[in-house]
């Protein structure tokens, strides 16, 4: 157990008993040994491996030496705003404030200076991890004379709590409640930093990103080939795909908490804002894959294929590739191809090599534009860059030039598709099919001028999705192809 005191004349003066408050869970709503060990995994990949090593010589001396690799920001870990309000207020007023916790001294130390409104620092060693009867023990000896009231949200609070002249709870689980239930501990105030589950849950299999897996469907509306029997088979790859994509999505967010906790939208994502613990993503993670192979069975093993290799794909993608300038775009734009590849496997419909290089071109223009209108953003707020993407703002007008390129390529490979022979094979008049070329132009014109603006969000899917203008083409298109077809 290591204390850290503050200089007389820096602290309030003691006023009635003191309040000691743990840290994770409770002043912080989110683990902070869990996100070091993500931040480990992030950064150095090898020595994470070597954590399970590590804990041989106790939980303590693990904190400690995942501390001496990585550290976490206090500036930017989810408080309990509720809580902060309260404790910021009792310092005001000369109370004593004791921070006790279970996390590693250096981490504790940086956090309490950060707040400044801590008297003294209690907390792990290395040698000792100051948990449960540990930290009762701690606070008895300290506090023999006064007592002291105290602030949890776990099981192995249940203890302080009980010894407590006045216990609080911060978003307690469910354990807990049970627990200070069935002892008859009357808890004095609690502070509730949640969000609703339901919303909480939406936001963390993104759900408005399976918009991006209709491309499945692509293969099979080109083909005209509707029977319910494809249908049903496009459907259930359309799930599986979802479902993968939910998992990797939460990966990924396991992965980046540190750095989407210093990005002004990103930090408000379920596991960097603490509103859901990275115990759940991986459950939830583990459930969506196992779901999305059980439909891949279902269907033709070429789709197995496919899906195996979106999901090594995204991984590698998540863990390292998305840092490499290029080939993040290169490959993004791929997965998009990939899905309406896997579209024709699970259909068993001849994939179009006009729809490949089409779709090669136009994704790769929109990969482009989602990684413009990030540094155009950042440019715009004067902020620093600081996503780790490999790129610079000088790149700006570079990738301009790339994406714009790859947009007209689009329309030219989709110009010499309309007189291929599949097109005169599918479509009684094929001819007005030319009314969508000048659709596409515009559309593809309209997001890089927005995005020259400022005014388009990171991820142009979303946007084509609730964009009225975009939606209006594309019902446009939709009815030319009807009118083309019959």
């Amino acid at each position: 157990m290591v204390s850290q005191a503050v200089a007389p004349d820096e602290t309030a003066a003691a006023s009635g008993r003191a309040l000691c408050v743990d840290l994770d869970g409770t002043l912080v709503k989110s683990d902070t040994l869990v996100d070091s060990l993500l931040l480990l995994a992030r950064t150095y990949p090898l020595k994470a491996l070597q954590a399970p090593l590590w804990i041989s010589g106790g939980k303590a001396a693990l904190k400690s030496k995942v501390g001496s690799f990585v550290q976490l920001d206090p500036t930017h870990l989810p408080y309990n705003r509720k809580l902060l309000e309260y404790l910021m207020e009792q310092h005001r007023e000369g109370r004593r404030l004791y921070l006790t916790t279970g996390a590693d001294a250096t981490l504790a130390r940086r956090i309490s200076d950060h707040l400044a409104i801590f008297d003294e620092v209690l907390a792990s060693d290395g040698t000792t991890n100051l948990t449960g009867h540990n930290k009762l023990g701690s606070l008895q000896q300290k506090f023999a004379a006064e007592g002291f009231d105290y602030i949890g949200n776990a099981r192995p609070d249940l203890p302080l709590l009980q010894h407590s002249a006045e216990p609080m709870t911060a978003n307690p689980d469910r354990a807990l409640r049970g627990l200070l239930r069935r002892h008859k501990v009357s808890v004095a105030r609690q502070f509730d930093d949640r969000a609703p589950m339901g919303k909480v849950l939406l936001k963390t299999i993104r759900l408005h990103q399976w918009a991006k897996n209709v491309l499945i469907f692509v293969p099979l509306l080109l083909a005209h080939m509707l029977s319910l029997r494809l249908v049903g088979q496009a459907l259930i790859a359309f799930l599986s795909f979802s479902l993968c994509a939910s998992a990797t999505y939460i990966v990924n967010d396991l992965l980046d908490i540190e750095a989407d906790r210093k990005h002004p939208k990103k930090r408000r994502r379920p596991f960097a804002s603490g509103d859901l613990s990275p115990k759940s993503g991986v459950l939830i993670s583990a459930t969506f894959l196992a779901l999305a192979f059980a439909g891949a069975a279902m269907l033709p093993i070429g789709f197995l294929g496919w899906l195996v290799t979106y999901l090594v794909t995204t991984l590698a993608y998540s863990l390292h590739l998305k840092r490499v300038m290029l080939i993040d775009v290169v490959l993004l734009s791929g997965l998009y191809t990939l899905r309406m590849l896997a579209g024709g496997a699970a259909t068993s419909v001849t994939f179009s090599p006009w729809l490949a290089a089409l779709s090669v071109f136009l994704f790769l223009s929109l990969a482009m534009v989602k990684r413009f209108a990030e540094l155009q953003n950042v440019k715009a707020s004067g902020q620093a860059l600081s996503n780790g993407r490999g790129y610079l703002l000088s790149d700006i007008e570079q990738l301009r030039s790339f994406g714009t390129a790859s947009a007209y390529a689009a329309v030219v490979v989709f110009a010499l598709y309309i007189n291929s022979p599949d097109i005169m094979d599918l479509y009684h008049h094929p001819t007005r099919m030319w009314l969508m070329t000048p659709l596409m132009i515009l559309w593809l014109s309209r997001v890089w001028l927005l995005a020259s603006r400022g005014e388009l969000d990171e991820d142009p899917v979303i946007f084509a999705v609730t964009d009225r203008m975009s939606l209006l083409i594309g019902a446009c298109i939709a009815v030319i192809a009807v009118l083309a077809a019959i």
